[in-house]
């Protein structure tokens, strides 16, 4: 019991905590989002169950990119990126989730959530509709995104076992209610105190449990391991046969976009998605028009991913990219290396024809 209180006060005093933002790492893989509290974080086990799934993922041939703002986990987790924030409830959740989905895009999310809305009494009543709730919004924001929802692992305590118990019950309704993209994961039966290091969070044979049960599921939707939208290509501009570019990979926001030799570095990878938004090889930054400009010559750059009109292009037949802002054309500036790409009329040249390969 000493141990499974403090392990309380530690989520407690961490409850509302963003972590620290961190580089995200890509291999340029599909999306997967691990969305949660401390045990999607790794409380006890540097990086959880993301370990022993990238590990799966890995051996099974699958090309994946976890991402999130918060990065931990030892060097045999191949990407450290995660969602999960310790102590966090489902409101604290629900009220970021927008801007994470807008930044990161992802394919797939795999949500557990809830332990803190049991350990906290948190208005344990009315936890099933925040749950509903936060799938509604995942949903109206991210329509085409496999979404994963667990039903949360147990705790040694029996009052709070006995809350997680009947919020448990409730998932599996509200999943079925939310569509053949929403699917329910057991992350409870099976589970027994000797899986747990405090009383609450898993041990490493816990969290190795947690990392098959998603595993299996992920295995059952083929479809949530394969992009929505057309793999990362790169786009060759007509004019020049040279690549578009980000000037000097930096993925510093504002960075601007050049033409160069094609080669197979990340800087060049454009991954289109239904929206309209090429986003670059990291998942976080999309081209975009600066300031939302409609003048010949405004900059192209790359900004952090928000869905605005100034990250929406359409790839026409002709081979011209359209800024949805302006309905003005990406244009390069010369055919040799570091040329700069601007907005330009569209005048049906070379320089405004681009391919994808």
């Amino acid at each position: 019991m000493r141990r499974l209180l403090t392990a309380l006060t530690g989520l407690l005093l961490t409850a509302g905590l963003l972590t620290t933002p961190a580089h995200a790492e890509s291999n340029g893989g599909v999306r997967v989002m691990p969305l949660g509290d401390s045990i999607t974080d790794g409380f006890n086990v540097p990086g959880g169950y993301r370990v022993n799934l990238w590990q799966r993922m890995v051996q099974a041939g699958h090309t994946v990119d976890f991402v999130g703002s918060g990065f931990n986990g030892p060097a045999s987790l191949g990407d450290h990126d995660h969602e999960g924030h310790s102590g966090w409830r489902i409101d604290q959740i629900d009220a970021q989730i927008v801007g994470w989905l807008q930044a990161y895009g992802p394919r797939t999310i795999l949500l557990h959530i809830g332990t803190n809305d049991m350990g906290q009494q948190f208005q344990v009543s009315t936890a099933p509709a925040r749950l509903s709730a936060l799938i509604d919004k995942i949903r109206a924001n991210a329509p085409q995104v496999e979404l994963f929802v667990a039903q949360i692992t147990p705790s040694a305590d029996p009052a709070f076992n006995a809350r997680i118990q009947t919020f448990n019950a409730a998932i599996p309704g509200i999943v079925a209610s939310k569509g053949p993209l929403t699917h329910l994961v057991d992350m409870n039966t099976g589970f027994t105190t000797a899986d747990l290091a405090d009383g609450l969070h898993p041990n490493q044979t816990g969290y190795d449990k947690m990392a098959a049960r998603w595993w299996t599921a992920l295995q059952s939707v083929p479809g949530s391991l394969v992009p929505t939208a057309s793999t990362t290509v790169n786009l060759v501009n007509g004019a020049s046969n040279r690549c578009m570019d980000v000037n000097g990979a930096s993925q510093a926001q504002g960075a601007q976009i050049i033409t160069w030799d094609c080669h197979t570095n990340p800087n060049q990878r454009w991954t289109r998605t239904a929206a309209g938004e090429y986003r670059v090889y990291d998942g976080t930054r999309c081209l975009d028009v600066n300031g939302n400009g409609s003048a010949n010559g405004t900059k192209i750059q790359i900004w952090p991913c928000n869905g605005s009109p100034a990250q929406r292009f359409s790839h026409n037949a002709n081979g011209s990219i359209t800024a949805a802002g302006s309905g003005k054309c990406l244009h390069s500036t010369g055919t040799g290396n570091g040329a700069l790409v601007e907005l330009r009329d569209c005048d049906g040249t070379t320089a405004q024809r681009w391919t994808t390969r």
